[in-house]
């Protein structure tokens, strides 16, 4: 005799057919030391991510049972801390590894629309100033407005043969330009561009450089390594020093550089999606892009909340060296009589 087999639907049998939403974990029910420990943030800090994208996550559906806002944000935020889908944190909140890489993609595409509520240069004259008294207080170096730099983030290679992603290390990769303020927080975050392309040309390209070359910040100038050619708008280190006003403007600039190199290494430590302990990115160019982006947001909102990551121990992977680059030598007379002015007035 012929058996029926029944597909059985889990969540229908613990649910019922008339939930719209499936609570399968509550926040009130674990302690804030699991939360950290395994979702990487405590409970306030969740709770404000459920207020923030809640609205957004709960868009209509055509599932009977969609997921709930609270669950898809500790599923993505398991995935950016741990870089990993693995069954024990789907088991932890009741849901599927697919729905897990559902919750992430929808949790992150969120964190992207607001990006530019969270990542933005001042505005306001009062702000501005504060920006560049922190700066001056940092490490003696006046008229700062913030740090530049790039940094490379490991993704799989694209399925079309496309070389633009391989870098000169012969893997495939994203090349991130990024500026932060005097306290790691991101100022600015261009996440998409192809791991082939050298910094010079990032800078080159991004709008970044339109948005100064445009607006023209007269009154003070980004930070940036020998990478980097020399504008009005952009500081670089001199690369042979010899007088005394050389060395300590290049001592200045190098403390001051620092700072976003701490940044990259705690963002990386508080994101292992990004830091390659657990491989790379496996998502296309444009996906692992916003998932990076999504990073950066989670990042300023965090420091906006108080938790300081620089005041975190990092474990686990060591971040891979970055790109070597060579040194770009200044062609603009204009930029290099706005050094040489800057080195005659504050470090003579």
């Amino acid at each position: 005799m012929a058996v029926p087999i029944a597909v059985l639907d889990c969540d229908l049998l613990l649910y019922g057919r008339g939930h719209r939403t499936l609570d399968r974990f509550k926040l009130e029910d674990v302690t804030d030391e699991y939360l950290v420990s395994t979702y990487g943030f405590p409970r306030q800090f969740i709770y404000y991510l459920v207020d923030l994208l809640g609205a957004t996550l709960s868009r209509p559906t055509q599932r009977s049972r969609a997921i709930s806002p609270e669950t898809q944000i500790l599923a993505a935020l398991g995935f950016y801390t741990s870089g990993s889908f693995q069954t024990r944190m789907g088991d932890a909140i009741g849901i599927s590894q697919a729905s897990m890489s559902r919750c992430v993609a929808n949790v992150t595409e969120a964190l992207v629309e607001r990006a530019s509520q969270f990542i933005h240069f001042p505005e306001d004259e009062a702000t501005v100033q504060t920006l560049k008294d922190d700066f001056y207080g940092l490490a003696g170096m006046p008229g700062g407005l913030g740090v530049v730099d790039c940094t490379h983030v490991a993704i799989k290679a694209p399925n079309a043969e496309d070389l633009s992603y391989v870098n000169r290390k012969g893997l495939h990769s994203l090349n991130c330009l990024m500026v932060c303020d005097s306290r790691g927080v991101l100022l600015s975050a261009e996440t998409h561009w192809p791991g082939s392309l050298p910094d010079c040309t990032v800078l080159e390209q991004a709008a970044l450089t339109s948005q100064f070359e445009t607006e023209l910040h007269k009154d003070g100038w980004l930070l940036g390594d020998s990478s980097f050619l020399l504008r009005t708008w952009l500081m670089t280190p001199l690369h042979i020093p010899e007088t005394p006003a050389e060395y300590r403007y290049n001592m200045a600039h190098s403390a001051t550089h620092n700072v976003i190199e701490r940044t990259f290494r705690t963002i990386r430590s508080r994101f292992r999606c990004l830091d390659g302990s657990k491989g790379t990115l496996q998502y296309s160019p444009e996906k692992s892009s916003h998932i990076i982006l999504a990073c950066c947001v989670l990042h300023n909102i965090s420091l906006e909340h108080g938790l300081d990551v620089w005041s975190s121990p990092a474990t686990g992977h060591v971040e891979q060296p970055e790109e070597e680059y060579e040194q770009m030598e200044s062609v603009d007379s204009e930029a290099s009589r706005v050094r040489q002015e800057l080195l005659l007035t504050h470090f003579s």
